[in-house]
């Protein structure tokens, strides 16, 4: 079988279908996909709420809950306890199957029937405000976490079996860490960015098995570096101690000159640690992931996003320990053979086009199935009642697709279409990733929420705040803090970060800021999080060559070479494919530059 060029339904660019990507069709009995992969991927991350969180009634015991669905949208949310409980059985909102009208027609209708789970958790403890989280304790505005015992973690994201972790992006196996971005198995170090086991330092990028290091780059099994010169212990803290990184002054002149050195730096072309055969960015212990991003511990996977433990499985989100998975966005693991689910729960086979089921299997198009098996829509068929609809169900779904207000057709085979999504694009992951205006996204095909104007009434500015931790009190506990950003006027009603326009201080917060010495923050956790995701490269692709000219980076004077290449003087000719686009100023290497100049 030859690669295949196709023209992408949506974006209308070219898409190339690889004989293995047939092959995996096959096995999955799918058809190949219309959309591009990039495509694909924001059409998934459309229907992904993480972030905005509203106050409604629990539409079965009437109690005030907090859940990611606005009040607008019309279906029942309930709170975790009645949504599990046994007296209500999702099977009762069922519909017979409609052969004259499109199938994902009926599946919103079912969608808008069947209560929702306020919340994605499992397994979570003191957590009310965190989502799509499990196994936690103490998560507060925290969102994508996966625990396994771990607890206090604050205003984070992607957080993996780590514990007392503040204002993080993307870190795994790391405790006491404060603003860190794309890091492992780090203790007590901030302002970290695409480190690893680096212990009780202070703005690192790129450095490994470092200890009581500051302002540095590209080190490797190092102790006591400061602004890339070693030191002895006792010329290390009477430098670091002259920073006076409590003070919020100095600390923000330590970030400015953390930015430039960064910017000087060198890049790897990718953070592909222990892998074959593999492509993307931030990929660890992988056996071929194609287009994969921040994805660990894979085998023979492709297109995906944020998965873990994953085998034999293509456009994938969100989603750990399962094998054989198609079109899968957010939730569960122990899974096989599933294809087009959404909020997915645990242990799911042989299923189609499912939301918020788990603990079943051989379902088609239904909402909130747990320990079922043979249903369609929600209505329960014996075995030899599903398997002779099922057919059918695909046929008719070819025969008449559904039609977005574009003129997109969704047949089988085709994830579900954005324009129904119970979320507007601008509260979704996607637009941290793909970021769109409200007209612009409307004009694709998009929802969009209008936000609500907020009214926190402060109590403080942030230019009335002490400069260093040492001088705050605890009355700051009671204070309502006014977001620089809103404050200054340069977050307006375009704000891509979502100003909450004010915020407060919590006391197990506080007490990590005096323990640390980190200042007080001055802006919102949605615009913390917005900054930090400045610092990640694009999840998408492009093909470059290798910067190395001979003697340094490609214009002699950024970048000066330490060792000998094996090029020589001449300019390196390897090619690859990286998160970081040409136009970017990054100094980007290949494998074997890079290794020769930081290893």
């Amino acid at each position: 079988m030859n690669s295949e060029t196709r023209i992408c339904q949506n974006c209308k660019t070219e898409f190339v279908i690889e004989p293995d990507d047939f092959s995996f069709y096959e096995k999955m009995e799918v058809p190949p996909p219309t959309w591009c992969p990039e495509c694909r991927l924001v059409r998934r991350l459309s229907w992904r709420n993480e972030r905005f969180l509203y106050k409604r009634k629990c539409g079965s015991c009437n109690k005030e809950i907090i859940t990611m669905y606005h009040e607008e949208e019309s279906f029942p949310v309930y709170c975790r306890d009645c949504w599990y409980a046994d007296n209500w059985d999702p099977r009762s909102h069922g519909a017979e199957y409609d052969f004259s009208k499109p199938f994902f027609l009926q599946w919103k209708e079912l969608f808008n029937r069947v209560p929702r789970l306020a919340l994605w958790q499992v397994d979570m403890t003191d957590s009310p405000y965190a989502n799509i989280a499990r196994q936690y304790k103490n998560a507060y505005l925290s969102y994508s976490l996966v625990g396994g015992g771990g607890e206090n973690i604050f205003y984070s994201k992607g957080i993996d079996t780590s514990s007392n972790i503040f204002d993080c992006l993307n870190i795994n196996d790391c405790e006491n860490c404060y603003g860190n971005v794309h890091d492992a198995g780090n203790s007590n170090s901030h302002f970290c960015v695409e480190s690893r086991n680096c212990i009780d330092s202070w703005f690192l990028f790129d450095c490994r098995n470092c200890q009581d290091c500051a302002l540095s780059v590209n080190l490797r099994n190092k102790k006591y570096v400061f602004r890339n010169q070693q030191c002895d212990k006792e010329e290390y803290y009477r430098r670091l101690g002259e920073l006076n990184l409590g003070s919020h002054e100095r600390s923000e002149k330590a970030k400015e000159e953390f930015a430039d050195l960064v910017s000087r730096a060198l890049h790897k072309y990718a953070d592909i640690v222990k892998a074959t055969e593999s492509s993307g960015n931030y990929i660890a212990n992988a056996k071929r992931a194609i287009s994969c991003f921040n994805t660990y511990d894979v085998e023979n996977v492709k297109n995906c996003f944020r998965v873990f433990e994953l085998k034999d499985s293509h456009d994938v989100t969100y989603h750990i320990r399962s094998e054989l998975v198609y079109e899968y966005l957010t939730g569960g693991m122990s899974c096989q053979r599933i294809r087009f689910t959404m909020a997915g729960l645990d242990a799911m086979r042989d299923t189609d086009y499912t939301d918020y089921c788990g603990a079943s299997s051989n379902l088609f198009g239904c909402i909130g199935i747990r320990n079922g098996e043979h249903c369609i829509l929600n209505k329960q068929y014996t075995k030899e009642e599903y398997e002779s609809l099922i057919p059918k169900i695909k046929e008719h779904m070819n025969t008449m697709p559904y039609v977005d207000a574009s003129g997109k057709n969704y047949k089988y085979g085709e994830f579900f279409p954005p324009e129904l999504s119970s979320f507007g694009y601008n509260e979704t992951v996607a637009q941290e990733h793909f970021p769109l205006q409200s007209e612009e996204a409307k004009k694709k095909g998009y929802r969009w929420r209008e936000r609500n104007k907020t009214h926190y009434g402060s109590t403080t500015s942030t230019d009335k705040l002490p400069d260093h931790i040492k001088d705050v009190q605890d009355a700051i506990l009671k204070e309502t803090i006014t977001c620089r950003h809103h404050e200054r006027g340069e977050h307006q009603a375009k704000c891509e970060a979502s100003c909450t326009t004010a915020f407060k201080i919590t006391p197990m917060e506080l007490q990590f800021y005096r323990d640390k010495g980190i200042p007080l923050p001055r802006i919102c956790p949605n615009c913390r999080h917005f900054e930090r995701l400045q610092r990640v490269a694009p999840y998408k692709l492009w093909h470059r060559t290798c910067a190395c000219a001979g003697k340094g980076s490609e214009n002699g004077t950024v970048y000066r070479n330490t060792a000998t290449h094996f090029h020589g003087e001449r300019p390196c000719s390897n090619e690859f494919e990286t998160s970081y686009s040409p136009e970017r100023p990054e100094i980007v290497y290949c494998e074997q530059c890079y290794q020769s100049e930081v290893v």
